[in-house]
């Protein structure tokens, strides 16, 4: 059996991560989608809430158990088990960004290998980022994001 893992902060999970992962899934008996909980970066949503909202967002993916870590994520995929680490590209900014972490792990964990995955067309210019800000001005995402994580993206900016 073959297990990955999906790290990422997931400040919201997005209809563009789910695209990555419905393509991975393809290749992967297992994966583990693995929020950070150290991220570098301000998060809207708690650890245990970001966590919660990956679960309630892959009801279709019964091969796919979301977890959270601390540290290092080919850290934690090697205390999983896991041979590759999946990510996500958008565009040409993603890539030198994304290869230099990958080389980075690779440095860290020899033993884990980077796939990349392009999400759908619709998708590519997606960003967590972009849809909070779409959001918190008011703007309609409700094609970009699962419904539970649009209520509570709703729920966050009306407080």
């Amino acid at each position: 059996m073959k297990t990955a893992i999906y790290p990422g902060t997931f400040d919201p999970i997005t209809n563009g991560h789910i695209d990555v992962l419905k393509k991975a899934s393809k290749l992967f008996d297992n994966i583990v989608l693995a929020v950070a909980n150290i991220t570098g970066k301000e998060t809207i949503f708690t650890l245990e809430e970001r966590t919660e909202l990956c679960r309630k967002s892959l009801p279709e993916f019964p091969q796919v158990e979301v977890r959270n870590f601390n540290g290092l994520a080919v850290d934690f995929a090697v205390e999983i088990d896991a041979c590759t680490m999946i990510r996500g590209l958008r565009a040409v900014s993603d890539f030198e960004y994304e290869l230099s972490l990958a080389l980075m792990n690779k440095k860290l964990q020899p033993c884990i290998d980077t796939i990349f995955f392009v999400p759908d067309n619709r998708y590519l210019y997606l960003s967590s980022t972009m849809i909070k800000q779409v959001v918190e001005l008011g703007g309609n995402i409700k094609d970009l994001i699962p419904p539970c994580v649009e209520l509570a993206l709703k729920k966050k900016y009306t407080k």
